[in-house]
C-alpha cells in the first residue's frame, strides 16, 4: 500500500509501516478481492486515525483494523450486489472476528504465505508472478516496479491487472499447496524471490549499481517463507542471498562505479550476514540435502572464507560447479565453471571448455545468448 496521506499519529504510522502488508493479506482472504482489500485497509486506518486519539488504542489493534475493514468491505459488497446473498466463504463466521477476541500474529503470517503462493501460481506467467509479488506482497508502487524491470509503468500495470484477472477467472485458490503439490509450487516462489534479489543486486535500469529496496524485500520474503515453511531449498536460498548481500558495501566505489570481486575491500563485507548465511548453509548440509541454491550458497561461502582474492579455494569452487552443472545444466553454469577452472588450473585448462560453450551458444535463442553474456558480469561483484 502506498500513497496513504491521512494524517496519522506516530503510533498509527508505525503500525501502518509494520503491519499493513500482513493485514492486507488477511483482507484478501476474507474479502476475496485485491482492490476491495486495499480500499478497506485504508478506510480502517483512516477510521483509526479519527477514533484512537480520543478513544485510545484498542488492546488488539490489528484485530480491530481487520474487523473494521472486513465489515465495511462486506457492506460494500452487499450494496454492489443489491443485498444479494454473499458467498458462504465470505459470510462464514462473520460475527466471530471481533477485536476483543484473541487474534494471533500467526494468522497474519499464514495469510501472507497464502498470498505469496497465490501470486506465484504456475498458471501465471513468470513476469506476472514477479510483478504481483512485488506489488501485492511487498507493497511496492507500480512505477517503482516498472523502473526496476525497465518497462513502462502502463506495461507493468497491465501485467498486474492481467495476473489478478487470471486469478479470478481460474479461481486460483488462496491457499498454501497440499504437500504433494508443494515441490512444484515452492520452486515458483523461490524463483520469484531469486529474480527480485537479482534485480536488486545488479539493477537493469537507473544510475545506481543496485536497488537496495529490492534486495531487502527479497531477503525479507525468503525469511518469511523459511519461518513459515522450513524446507531445505528455502534455507539454501536465504543463505545464498545473505552471503551475496554481505559484499554490497564493497561493490561500489565513492564515484558509484562497480568494484570487481578481486579488488573489493573485504573488511567492508557484512560479517553478521556472512555468519548467518554460513550457519544456514551448514544446517542444510547436515540434513543431507543438495539443491541448486545450496550449491550456489556454498560457492558464495568459499569466497566469504577467503581473506583475500588470492586465497580463494578455486578447486573447491570447481567441485561445487561440477555438482551444480550436473543438477541444473545450463550455459550460464557452464561458463561460470569454465571461469573457475581457469582460476584453479590456468587459462589453458579452460580454453576447450569455452570453445565448446561458444559452439553451444551459437544454437541458443537471442534471449539465451544475452543471458550467457551478461550473467557472469552480474554475479562477479
Amino acid at each position: 500500500m502506498t500513497g496513504f496521506r491521512y494524517p496519522l499519529t506516530t503510533a498509527i504510522e508505525q503500525l501502518y509501516r509494520q503491519e499493513s502488508r500482513r493485514l492486507y493479506a488477511t483482507l484478501v482472504r476474507l474479502l476475496g478481492n485485491f482492490a476491495l482489500a486495499e480500499d478497506m485497509l485504508h478506510e480502517a486506518f483512516i477510521t483509526a486515525a479519527k477514533q484512537w486519539p480520543e478513544q485510545g488504542i484498542p488492546d488488539n489493534p490489528t484485530a480491530w483494523l481487520v474487523t473494521v475493514a472486513r465489515n465495511r468491505g462486506l457492506d460494500r459488497l452487499r450494496r454492489e450486489r443489491g443485498e444479494l446473498e454473499l458467498s458462504n466463504e465470505l459470510m462464514e463466521s462473520e460475527t466471530t472476528l471481533h477485536y476483543q477476541q484473541q487474534f494471533e500474529a500467526e494468522v497474519l503470517e499464514d495469510d501472507r504465505l497464502r498470498l505469496i503462493f497465490t501470486c506465484c501460481h504456475p498458471a501465471l506467467a513468470p513476469d506476472v508472478q514477479v510483478a504481483l509479488t512485488l506489488r501485492e506482497v511487498c507493497g511496492l508502487a507500480t512505477d517503482a516496479i516498472a523502473s526496476a524491470f525497465l518497462v513502462q509503468p502502463a506495461t507493468m500495470a497491465q501485467r498486474i491487472v492481467r495476473g489478478k484477472t487470471r486469478i479470478k477467472a481460474e479461481a486460483i485458490p488462496y491457499t498454501v499447496p497440499e504437500p504433494e503439490q508443494l515441490a512444484e509450487r515452492l520452486e515458483s516462489v523461490l524463483t520469484v524471490i531469486y529474480l527480485i534479489y537479482t534485480e536488486g543486486h545488479h539493477a537493469s535500469s537507473g544510475s545506481s549499481l543496485y536497488r537496495v529496496e529490492l534486495s531487502d524485500e527479497a531477503i525479507r520474503l525468503a525469511r518469511l517463507v523459511l519461518s513459515l515453511l522450513p524446507a531445505p531449498e528455502v534455507t539454501g536460498l536465504l543463505a545464498l542471498l545473505l552471503l551475496t548481500e554481505a559484499r554490497r558495501p564493497a561493490r561500489m566505489d565513492a564515484d558509484g562505479n562497480a568494484v570487481l570481486l578481486e579488488a573489493q575491500d573485504r573488511r567492508l563485507w557484512l560479517q553478521p550476514y556472512i555468519a548467518e548465511g554460513k550457519a544456514l548453509l551448514e544446517q542444510t548440509r547436515a540434513d543431507g540435502h543438495v539443491g541448486s541454491y545450496l550449491l550456489q550458497a556454498a560457492i558464495a561461502a568459499v569466497h566469504a572464507d577467503a581473506k583475500a582474492f588470492a586465497d580463494t579455494d578455486w578447486h573447491q569452487i570447481v567441485v561445487h560447479y561440477d555438482a551444480l552443472l550436473e543438477l541444473k545444466p545450463s550455459p550460464v553454469v557452464a561458463l561460470n565453471r569454465a571461469m573457475a577452472v581457469s582460476m584453479a588450473a590456468g587459462p589453458a585448462a579452460a580454453l576447450p571448455l569455452l570453445e565448446s560453450l561458444a559452439q553451444a551458444v551459437m544454437v541458443c535463442s537471442p534471449a539465451q545468448r544475452v543471458c550467457v553474456c551478461t550473467f557472469p558480469a552480474r554475479i562477479a561483484q
